[in-house]
């Protein structure tokens, strides 16, 4: 649960998230928003409710 809030976390203002995200950077990268992400993040959460 903690990984997936940190993940949460990085979600822009709108709440999207794209296709990579640079640690060091600390910034989205690739294709945004990205659908792929957004469907994992939600089975993830569907997963853990």
């Amino acid at each position: 649960m903690e990984v997936f809030e940190r993940v949460l976390a990085l979600t822009n203002d709108v709440a999207l998230l794209a296709e990579e995200y640079d640690p060091v950077l600390e910034r989205q990268l690739g294709n945004f928003p990205q659908a792929f992400t957004h469907i994992k993040l939600i089975r993830t959460a569907q997963a853990l409710s």
